[in-house]
């Protein structure tokens, strides 16, 4: 499960990828212009942006190039347009656009899209993971893959280790999971503290940690 937002003037398309992405379980949240796209990005975080690139009040590469100029492109960025040349095609990859979808868009092109894409943003986050802290790694003599530990508090498990041969939904899940119990532990189950580490939402929030499973209890334990 992943949080998308996706950017397009055009309510229908608006509408029809929402229930698409909503199937395959990502939450997602809607813009249909540059405006409600910055508040979005900042408000949700998103893992992944489907971007239109013809909109009334800023275009799509002109928001994608802003975003790459202020630091803000930290997430992958898939522009759409059904009358975009090459050339816009080539200039926002040349910014930073992941992948560029023509429309009218097909379900199979659009999933195979948001699957990269995804991939993509969770490999740029565990090497940005990997490059801020020591990371301890752990190799089974059954299991030929390496995986990094999870960093806990005293509460939680010393060491948690994550099977990646599974599909990727799964695996993300298993990862938020630990993520969020983490958080918690360290903030003795304040909610309040815990939105503020992540960047979400309370609502936002306690919906995810229902939606993984997570103990909402287990970071008070043992407080009085």
């Amino acid at each position: 499960m992943a949080n998308i937002l996706v950017v397009d003037d055009e309510h229908g398309i608006r509408d029809l990828l929402w229930e698409i992405l909503n199937d395959e379980g990502h939450n997602v949240e809607l813009a249909e212009n540059a405006a409600q796209a910055r508040a979005c990005r900042m408000r949700e975080r998103p893992d992944l942006v489907l971007l239109d690139i013809w909109m009334p009040d800023t275009d799509g590469v002109t928001l994608l190039k802003e975003w790459s100029t202020t630091g803000a492109l930290t997430m992958p960025v898939i522009m759409m347009s059904g009358h975009a040349t090459i050339d816009t095609a080539v200039e926002a990859t040349k910014i930073g656009a992941l992948a560029f979808l023509e429309k009218p868009i097909t379900l199979q092109k659009l999933l195979k899209a948001v699957e990269q894409g995804l991939a993509r943003g969770n490999l740029r986050r565990a090497v940005a993971v990997a490059e801020a802290m020591p990371v301890q790694l752990r190799v089974e003599a059954h299991d030929p893959v390496a995986v990094p530990l999870v960093p806990t508090t005293s509460t939680l498990q010393a060491n948690q280790n994550f099977v990646l041969d599974k599909p990727l939904r799964e695996a993300r899940d298993e990862f938020e999971k630990a993520y969020f119990e983490y958080h918690l532990a360290k903030e003795n189950g304040s909610m309040t503290r815990v939105a503020e580490k992540t960047g979400l939402e309370r609502t936002h929030l306690y919906r995810k940690l229902k939606q993984l499973g997570v103990d909402l209890t287990r970071g008070k334990r043992g407080v009085a």
